[in-house]
């Protein structure tokens, strides 16, 4: 007898989905009073963000391809700078390589934002007005008028954004990425000023160009200096004509670095001033943030209700 009830009695963790649709019913106005609250938030809260722009540009690398100049003079000099005792030039993009490496650097973004004075564009720029085409910063961090730092810094910082602080900012703002089927590059910077954005992404390339070709021609001219040296050393009439044969080619490696711009990209599609917002997504935030209102009401009438409810102390034989 005993066991047909038990066979017959609802088991206690079963949920009974009427019971909670009741529930949930019967709280309807709190769980409806709690999302809107969730949802006019929100739309205070992404009314306050400013918007930002991204600039893109896409590159191609200079010297991948069996076209490129560079590329076909590495397999001509390969050989003579293997017996000459230097490197010679790689035939598989390597420039396009350490470039891609070397624009993301630490040192290479400090000293692009050193030399062109962005300190303040990257880090206490708070909005940018349109009809003036005008940056508005944070007071709190920086003096507009008078272009002096005011901020008060964390534990170990200076007035002065640090190094660190200005490469992890502009990081931040920077993409680099590469399509692994078109080997194309894409370069894309976003801010709150589209035309600061597409300037900076016409800077950035040509400073990685210039970056790449200097250091080339430093390479190179060691490479002659080495060479020159090294024919003074030997007495022997074939190593000096390999010699001379190397060094020719690294003049013709200076003359088609000094005489290329875009030494390590060739910009494929330019950057433009972009007209469209890229942040914030504001329909996303709102939609999130009536979500999240949603579930947390929720729990908590389920919490309320159930919470509320006395706990049987009677054992399975008391029935």
């Amino acid at each position: 007898m005993q066991n047909e009830m038990h066979l017959n009695q609802p088991a206690d963790d079963e949920i009974d989905l009427r019971e909670l649709a009741s529930v949930l019913w019967s709280g309807k106005k709190n769980i409806l009073t709690v999302t809107s609250l969730f949802a006019v938030i929100a739309v205070i809260v992404v009314l306050l963000i400013p918007n930002q722009y991204q600039a893109t540009a896409v590159v191609s690398p200079a010297q991948s391809g069996s076209t490129s100049m560079l590329g076909a003079m590495s397999s001509q000099l390969g050989g003579l700078a293997s017996l000459a005792g230097i490197k010679a030039p790689s035939d598989e993009g390597g420039e396009a390589q350490a470039a891609m490496e070397i624009m993301q650097s630490w040192s290479f973004i400090e000293q692009f934002i050193k030399t062109n004075n962005l300190a303040a564009e990257i880090f206490a720029a708070d909005g940018w007005d349109r009809e003036i085409n005008q940056l508005s910063y944070d007071s709190s961090l920086y003096d507009s008028q008078q272009k002096h730092w005011v901020r008060n810094p964390p534990a170990g910082k200076t007035i002065d954004p640090t190094s660190w602080e200005l490469y992890k900012e502009f990081s931040e703002r920077l993409v680099v990425t590469t399509d692994k089927t078109s080997g194309m590059i894409s370069i894309s910077i976003e801010h709150y000023s589209p035309i600061l954005a597409k300037q900076w992404v016409d800077l950035y390339i040509t400073t990685i160009n210039d970056y790449m070709r200097t250091r080339k021609l430093g390479q190179t001219n060691s490479n002659i200096e080495y060479l020159e040296a090294q024919i003074e050393k030997t007495a022997i009439a074939g190593m000096k004509e390999v010699f001379y044969q190397v060094i020719e080619e690294q003049i013709k490696n200076k003359m088609l670095a000094e005489a290329s711009p875009e030494y390590a990209f060739v910009t494929v599609n330019p950057a433009m001033v972009p007209e469209e917002k890229s942040t914030p997504k504001r329909a996303l935030i709102c939609v999130l943030a009536v979500l999240l209102g949603a579930m947390l009401s929720i729990l908590a009438v389920l919490v309320m209700h159930y919470g509320r409810q006395p706990k049987s102390n009677k054992t399975p034989n008391e029935y």
